[in-house]
């Protein structure tokens, strides 16, 4: 007996019992490990004083296997889990049927065997003999004991699980079964024991849901898990932090299948709940992280809001990284991280996102057994981000893999399960692109079977029906387009009709299906010219615009499809136009990296352009005016606003001048990341998770930039503060010696816009002669005529005069190409608006006036400046009328004009730098005899200089000594990065100095450029309206005016171009009061204007002399 004096081992296990009870309940109230750990060492001590034989060995295997489970839970180590199944079974193995502790010993061992299944999911095992061991407990329970309700529930979790693995609907309705009997028993006990069986209730609803699609399932879930968590005490974490996790997956279904935003937002919000109550280390930490990341990832889907989807990548990411090796969770983990960053490359772009999105899905794909409920799943999300990246690349490959995944996760997917209409659906929309990409008609007519089915199986009240809908509609209409079938556009029409009509107001899709329905009803009145069909086509475009919600690229789309259509209607036509300007944008937001903002805007270059053609033809100049300035050079527009002067703020709130300057600052460092290269496998979690990090605050910062914008706003005086100005202020401040001059070249017309100082409205010049094919042509004919006369970089040499290798000549130069194109400029664009301007009078080159000239479209690659007819004595040309200069946008040139220029005598002076022969760059030898000519210059005009020549002009002398001179001449290689523009660079004699380098200095004393370089003012024809290159790189920079080149230039003209340049501007400077003179690039543009007429005196108007003088222009004011 245990009493028995001589039974000393027995009695030290009685001893080690009763004080494993003790820890194990303090346990319970503290939840310390201290406390568990002295548990699993008390019952440990009392089996191993206990004979194997004796009658209370059960009660110690099972108080052991009971404190094993609760430090399993705490600490996720498997190990104790098994230790704990290993006791409860020998427990339950030496325990009669008849015992009456036997059911207690059953109900634990199910519950060990029910967790460890949850951790591993390998062995479907488990939860087979959980269940078992659950039922037989429940069976040996006396009737009305009040343990039954506490085994029915335990049993119905276990179904559950088991349930989540085999999707047996036997299973999950026997477990709502016995859950719903445990809670009418009961009833009268207190409310924890009842909230804890109200949760699992919610949970087996949840889960049957998924698989069904009833709703009634997921609205009591809710119902139930709210109750549940309302009846828990906020000290009790470990039972608050599970429920409101499984309250947010709850939410986000109910979302997903209503499309009820606040669901989603409630979801996210009890997710974050949980999240703050748990203790770092827990082992469902990840879980929580996991589940937010989805429901973020989901609101992203609906809002587009970019903060969501960088913070869903970031937490998921961390849910990864904290799992262990091996994890049963791993596969879900991956799944849905992969889901996250392909919805980011859906607006972004980014190319690694979406190659690391299906390296994460396949790893997914490839640890889920076969039998797994959640392959279908994982192969659908694999398959999406194939067909994603089959969109960016065309690659056959792709899409063909994806169509295999598809078919495999259909076949897998019982008729009855909720997620069948989807997976066919995707299948479709699959089939159709690869018909798109080989016209194989066999595959469109697949794509539409499972299209019908697909909306077949859907239940009317879906959140997804519109886009089951849209996507039958688009299958529909690919087939009208190759059969020219009306029936097949007409049905299309209807579908897409139904799709808007079963719609929520507030729904996503809505933009995108109402532009499809737009198209379909266009194509219609195409075919059969009803009236009404573009009519219903144009108000379904508007309505596409003006959501205030969905794709913002669809909106964009929609309002240049109502603008174009709009042509007859003048208010129409223009309110679209206003409409796209404004959606442009924001299309490339802030939130992007200028990267990222240069690819959106690839698409839309012709925007501006098209927009101030509309305005034109309907006698609005006003507009057009406004929108040339509002949809041009946007990104450096951006930049140009981060760095806005805030005195006048400052006086008038300090601190909110200073965030607004502390978040302007993180955004230009943001705006400059690199697109993160592919991962590889040497990359890990660590460097992944410090990338989405920087991502992530990217976009929290220009979240807050608006916001901020928003706030300054709001106070007196400040209502216009970094908004596009109106006509009425774009109009004031203009330089007086001339005008400012818009070209606007557009396939349907192109004008000029001239803009008088004093003048209240701009000056419409119409350019009827000149044409969009015009200019694009003489562009391709100048680029030939250039390629062919070797001219892409510094150092190839027109004349026998060699400057390094010159490229082999592959045809025969024109003997009047440029002249050609020169003559139709002047007769077709500057001749017409030199009449238009009164600038006829040839007499008094005194009086020759200042023209800024702003082009856009493909003249903007043309020399304006030189125009003229070059045909010996009787030659003309805009040089004899005005001093040209060429602006980005006339703001640029109206900030460069505006107030004072810091005339710190320190300051003044050049800063030359020469590298004649930069290592890996081509040799320029003319560039020693060019700065020691202005050297020469200088030094007898007693002006301030420094020259950093060969090895001296390193990256760190140059950015240095660039701050502390307000004038550079740059004589060395340089390269334009129309992709990253910031990226643009000098070829220094170590390494490159970028533009955004430069940028960074803040250099307030900037006043003059002189970019000795090839091709500095040559932009990117994809980009035109964006002004793509250095010269206006560096008036982003602070300079007042730059001097470039159009093209390479000759080394035995440059010497000479620069020391007539340097003469006429340092004649020209003031004398200081230190008795020096100055550089001053108020007098560049003039400079440059005598330089050139001084070179042309020496050479005939050959084709190759033209070549040599022609490149240099004149940026700024």
């Amino acid at each position: 007996m245990i009493n028995d004096p001589s039974s000393k081992n027995i009695r030290r296990a009685y001893q080690s019992r009763f004080r494993g009870l003790g820890f194990l309940d303090s346990y319970t109230s503290t939840h310390a490990l201290a406390d568990i750990n002295e548990a699993v060492s008390a019952f440990t001590e009392a089996v191993s004083c206990t004979p194997d034989n004796h009658e209370r060995l059960p009660g110690h295997l099972n108080g052991l296997g009971v404190s094993l489970r609760h430090r399993f839970e705490a600490t996720g180590d498997l190990t104790d889990i098994s230790a704990s199944i290993s006791a409860l079974q020998k427990a339950v193995e030496l325990t009669l049927d008849s015992d009456p502790d036997k059911p207690f010993w059953l109900y634990d061992l199910g519950t060990s065997l029910m967790l460890r299944f949850v951790r591993t999911k390998r062995d479907i095992g488990d939860i087979s003999a959980s269940i078992s061991a659950q039922q037989r407990a429940v069976a040996l329970s006396p009737a009305g004991s009040p343990s039954i309700p506490l085994r029915l529930n335990s049993l119905g979790i276990s179904l559950t699980r088991r349930f989540e693995h085999t999707e047996d609907l036997a299973d999950i309705s026997e477990a709502i079964s016995v859950q719903q009997r445990a809670i009418r028993l009961s009833f009268g006990n207190e409310n924890e024991t009842l909230a804890h069986k109200l949760n699992a209730l919610g949970n087996s609803l949840m889960r049957r849901f998924q698989y069904t699609g009833n709703l009634t399932d997921i609205s009591q879930s809710i119902v139930f898990q709210y109750n549940a968590i309302n009846h828990i005490p906020e000290t009790d974490t470990n039972t608050l932090c599970p429920w409101l996790d499984n309250l947010g997956i709850a939410l986000t279904l109910k979302f997903l299948r209503t499309g009820n935003l606040d669901n989603i937002s409630e979801s996210i919000s009890a997710h974050r709940r949980a999240l703050e109550l748990y203790t770092d280390g827990h082992p469902n930490l990840p879980a929580i992280l996991h589940h937010l990341g989805g429901s973020l990832m989901h609101r992203f889907v609906h809002t587009e809001q970019l903060t969501d989807i960088s913070e869903s990548i970031s937490v998921q990411q961390q849910a990864v990284q904290l799992l262990p090796e091996n994890h049963a969770w791993l596969p879900s983990f991956l799944d849905s991280s992969g889901s996250s960053l392909m919805r980011r490359f859906d607006r972004t772009g980014h190319v690694s996102d979406i190659n690391e999105a299906i390296s994460l899905q396949r790893k997914a794909v490839n640890l889920a057994p076969e039998d797994h409920a959640r392959l279908p799943s994982r192969l659908n999300n694999l398959a999406n981000s194939l067909r994603t990246r089959f969109q960016r690349t065309r690659h056959l490959g792709d899409i063909s893999e994806a169509i295999a995944f598809q078919k495999k996760a259909v076949q897998l997917t019982p008729e009855t399960h909720a997620d069948l209409p989807t997976w066919l659906s995707n299948l479709g929309v699959f089939l159709s692109d690869y018909f798109h990409h080989t016209n194989d008609i066999t595959f469109l007519s697949e794509a539409i079977v499972v299209q019908h089915k697909a909306v077949q199986l859907m239940p009317e009240d879906h959140s997804r029906l519109t886009a089951r809908l849209n996507n039958l509609g688009n299958a529909l209409f690919s087939q009208y387009q190759h059969t020219q079938d009306i029936n097949d556009l007409a049905e299309a029409i209807s579908v897409q009709q139904r799709a808007i009509r079963q719609s929520p107001e507030n729904h996503p899709d809505l933009p995108v299906v109402c532009n499809n329905l737009g198209r379909s009803l266009q194509a219609r009145f195409e075919r059969l010219k009803n009236n009404t069909d573009i009519q219903e086509a144009l108000s379904n475009y508007q309505r596409a615009a003006t959501f205030s919600f969905g794709s913002l690229t669809q909106r964009l789309w929609g309002a240049q499809k109502w603008a174009r259509l709009s042509k007859q209607d003048p208010s129409q036509a223009l309110e679209a136009w206003h409409m796209a300007i404004d959606l442009a944008s924001q299309v490339a937001g802030l939130e992007y990296t200028i990267q990222e903002r240069y690819a959106f805007l690839v698409d839309i270059s012709d925007l501006s352009t098209s927009a101030a053609a509309a305005a034109f033809e309907h006698g609005q100049p006003s507009s057009a005016l406004e929108w040339l300035e509002q949809g041009r050079c946007l990104v450096w527009r951006q930049v140009n606003n981060l760095r806005t002067p805030l005195d006048l703020l400052r006086n008038h709130n300090a601190s909110l001048a200073d965030e607004l300057a502390r978040v302007s600052r993180a955004l230009e460092v943001a705006a400059n990341m690199e697109e993160a290269s592919p991962f590889t496998g040497e990359t890990s979690m660590t460097q992944k998770m410090s990338m989405q990090s920087e991502a992530l605050a990217h976009v929290r910062f220009a979240q807050r930039w608006d916001e901020l914008l928003k706030e300054v706003r709001s106070m007196p005086g400040f209502e216009d503060f970094l908004r596009p100005p109106p006509c009425s202020v774009l109009v004031k401040h203009l330089p007086k010696s001339g005008p400012v001059v818009f070209v606007n070249v557009q396939e349907d017309r192109c004008d000029a816009l001239a803009l008088n100082s004093g003048d209240d409205t701009p000056l419409h010049i119409p350019l009827p002669e000149f044409s969009y094919n015009k200019a694009h042509y003489l562009r391709q004919v100048l680029a030939a005529h250039l390629r062919d006369n070797g001219l892409r970089e510094r150092g190839s040499e027109l004349n026998n005069v060699e400057r390094g290798m010159r490229p082999e000549r592959k045809v025969a130069r024109s003997s009047s190409v440029m002249k050609e194109v020169l003559r139709q400029l002047w007769d077709f664009v500057v001749r017409p608006v030199l009449n238009g301007l009164g600038f006829n009078d040839l007499s008094d080159h005194d009086s020759i006036k200042r023209i800024w000239w702003c082009a856009t479209g493909p003249i903007s690659f043309l020399p304006i400046h030189a125009a003229g007819l070059y045909d010996g004595v009787s030659s003309t040309s805009l040089l004899d009328f005005a001093t040209s200069s060429y602006i980005p946008s006339l703001t640029v040139l109206k900030e460069r004009l505006r107030g004072p220029r810091d005339g710190n005598p320190s300051k003044m002076g050049l800063l030359m730098i020469s590298q004649p022969d930069t290592p890996g760059q081509r040799p320029i030898p003319g560039t020693t005899q060019e700065v020691r000519a202005i050297e020469d210059l200088l030094r007898t005009s007693n002006v301030r200089h420094l020259c950093l020549d060969q090895a001296a002009g390193t990256f760190d002398n140059g950015i240095k000594q660039m701050g502390l001179f307000d004038c550079v001449h740059l004589a060395c290689h340089a390269s334009q990065n129309s992709a990253e523009p910031l990226k643009s660079a000098f070829y220094l004699h170590d390494r490159p100095l970028q533009l955004s380098a430069i940028i960074k200095q803040n250099l307030v004393h900037a006043d003059l450029a002189y970019l000795g370089a090839c091709q500095t003012s040559t932009g990117d024809q994809k980009l035109s309206e964006e002004a793509v290159h250095l010269a206006a790189g560096m008036l982003a920079a602070g300079y007042r005016g730059v001097i470039a080149t159009m093209w390479s230039i000759s080394d035995s003209v440059a010497p000479k171009i620069a020391r007539h340049f340097y003469s006429k501007i340092i004649a020209d400077a003031m004398v200081g009061a230190d008795g020096k003179r100055r550089v001053s690039g108020e007098f560049a543009a003039n400079a440059l204007h005598y330089a050139v007429r001084e070179v042309r005196k020496e050479l005939k108007d050959t084709e190759e002399n033209l070549l040599a003088w022609i490149p240099y222009v004149h940026f700024g004011a």
